[in-house]
């Protein structure tokens, strides 16, 4: 899938795709002072609008305090592949490795670890049931609940992957103390992202075959916590699967459609859509360039969001009616909405890493 398509030639920004109209600076985006990197960087996880880590595919982990301004290198891990991260506090979290045998330089068959103390040290996590080869996405879930007169939550997380295949999905309900995973070939080839709107409601962005050639885009839902899961949007192109999601409200959702299609012909590009928590979908156009391949997904509220893609990414106000050029990187692979008592803050990982305060 990705691995051949996202080398940045000297960490050069790439032109606005064709058909965006041309934004400033005035955007408000801003770059933050990261590693330099050649190529597509695929996550980064914020607990609150200070706290936050972000990877890459070097295995490589850094932290900031202070909003991103500044960054810690706290993981030096050679062979690993940073794809996913999650964090249920500022020193719980648990870091997704893609595994071996898909991209070059990956030796590490590890797929989840576990640090307790803000990312200054990993141990690799157990995973009960069968073997998970790689993961593409974390989903850390809280679910408000009264617990002797008082608000609490109830922490599940999720781990899934992978792309290529193989597709498993992995869980734990005891904050990361034990995990169990599940095969879920029989409903996709690949998990490239999970994301619950509540205890019982979640979504999964898949394909429908391991061989790209083949597949078409497909989206799971569940509507009681993953016992039993749904084909609810299946695509009718070949060469295409979907990659992030993005729900602003339970009701309110988003997905990025990829294609691979070699036919420049084929050069139309999508984003689902659904109004009703997940359960139909509507393709909305994005752009008609053969050279935009999708990858992150983020919205603020249910009219204005963000899309990450090469050669560069989108930005809606109106729900996905009209699309331009956004203000970050080219590549962005995850977009994080991080809100807190101070504010919101968006931040997009891709070929860099940007920040915009709202």
């Amino acid at each position: 899938m990705d691995r051949r398509d996202f080398i940045i030639a000297g960490g050069a920004t790439l032109a606005a795709p064709a058909g965006a109209r041309a934004r400033t600076q005035s955007t408000g985006w801003t770059q933050l002072p990261t590693e330099p990197y050649r190529g597509k960087q695929d996550d980064i996880a914020f607990v609150d609008r200070r706290h936050g880590w972000y990877g890459n595919g070097q295995g490589k982990l850094f932290r900031t305090e202070d909003g991103g301004d500044s960054w810690t290198q706290v993981l030096d891990r050679p062979g690993t592949f940073a794809r996913a991260l999650g964090f249920v506090d500022a020193q719980l979290g648990f870091l997704g490795n893609i595994g071996p045998d898909y991209f070059p330089g990956v030796t590490d068959a590890t797929p989840l670890y576990r640090t307790r103390d803000g990312g200054l040290s990993w141990e690799p996590v157990a995973i009960e049931g069968p073997a998970v080869k790689g993961v593409c996405a974390i989903d850390v879930h809280r679910q408000p609940f009264i617990n002797a007169g008082v608000l609490d939550h109830r922490v599940t997380l999720r781990a899934g992957g992978r792309v290529g295949t193989p597709a498993f999905l992995a869980t734990s309900r005891d904050l990361g103390e034990t995990w169990t995973s599940e095969d879920m070939s029989a409903h996709t080839a690949m998990i490239l992202d999970v994301l619950f709107v509540s205890d019982q409601v979640g979504s999964i962005c898949g394909a429908t075959d391991g061989d790209v050639s083949r597949s078409r885009a497909r989206i799971l839902r569940t509507a009681d916590a993953g016992r039993t899961w749904a084909t609810v949007h299946e695509g009718t192109r070949p060469w295409e699967l979907t990659w992030k999601a993005s729900f602003p409200t339970p009701e309110i959702g988003y997905v990025t459609v990829q294609s691979y299609n070699p036919d420049a012909a084929a050069s139309a590009r999508y984003v689902a859509k659904t109004t009703d928590g997940g359960l139909t979908w509507t393709e909305i156009p994005l752009i008609d360039d053969a050279r935009v391949r999708a990858f992150g997904i983020g919205f603020v509220d249910p009219d204005h969001g963000y899309v990450g893609a090469v050669p560069g990414g989108f930005e809606t106000r109106d729900g996905g009616r009209t699309w331009t050029a956004a203000g970050f990187g080219p590549a962005v692979n995850k977009v994080r909405v991080v809100r807190d008592e101070t504010g919101t803050s968006v931040f997009a990982i891709g070929a860099q890493v940007h920040r915009l305060d709202l």
